[in-house]
């Protein structure tokens, strides 16, 4: 039986990759706090699997009328030097950041959790890419600044935006890096007891 999908997630960038396999989830933003000291205080590894899961299980507790479904929650982080760089919210923070990670190497982290509504079983997961930057002029980092688009991403930059062209080496999954490995939602739903086909259903051409 196909299973209905639910992101709790506004990223568009997850939207778009559940959409590119043939999947339209439902979008319910979990609204949970990303800033508390408890949460800061985990290494960025267990800063992103304790909040796929707080993201999951907020939405599956506030919606008791989803049934037949899985809840995809998912958070990212970059890891540079140990510490976690989440989004950066300022222009002046994302400046900082560009120049911080020009010509360097760190770790996307992406955790996943996943609820099966009539299971009531979950699974955890986690996917790590490392990502080399190219040298960025400082007119570069500006104009990249500008655009608007690193304020609110993990890391300050993205694998399918405006960033892509100052991103010279990948060692991982790239769709991690944008914000839900699909190979590691696979292995979930396999874990979860389900076929793949129950949640990205192939339709055969004609």
């Amino acid at each position: 039986m196909s299973k209905e999908i639910v992101l709790a997630s506004a990223s568009p960038s997850r939207k778009r990759l559940l959409e590119s396999i043939g999947i339209q989830p439902i979008i319910r933003v979990s609204g949970v706090d990303e800033e508390t000291p408890e949460l800061l205080a985990l290494s960025p590894a267990d800063l992103v699997i304790a909040l796929a899961i707080l993201k999951a299980h907020t939405v599956h507790k506030n919606s008791p009328e989803l049934t037949n479904s899985l809840i995809i929650g998912c958070d990212s982080t970059f890891e540079f030097n140990g510490e976690s760089l989440g989004k950066p919210g300022t222009r002046e923070n994302a400046i900082a950041r560009a120049h911080l990670l020009s010509g360097n190497s760190g770790y996307l982290h992406t955790g996943h959790s996943v609820i099966d509504t009539d299971q009531g079983i979950e699974v955890s997961d986690i996917s790590t890419s490392k990502v080399t930057f190219a040298k960025m002029t400082d007119q570069e980092i500006q104009d990249y600044v500008d655009s608007g688009e690193p304020l609110e991403v993990a890391g300050g930059f993205t694998l399918d935006g405006k960033s892509a062209p100052f991103i010279t080496h990948i060692e991982g999954d790239p769709s991690g890096i944008i914000g839900l490995s699909l190979p590691t939602l696979r292995k979930i739903t396999i874990n979860l007891g389900l076929e793949w086909s129950d949640i990205a259903p192939v339709k055969a051409s004609i």
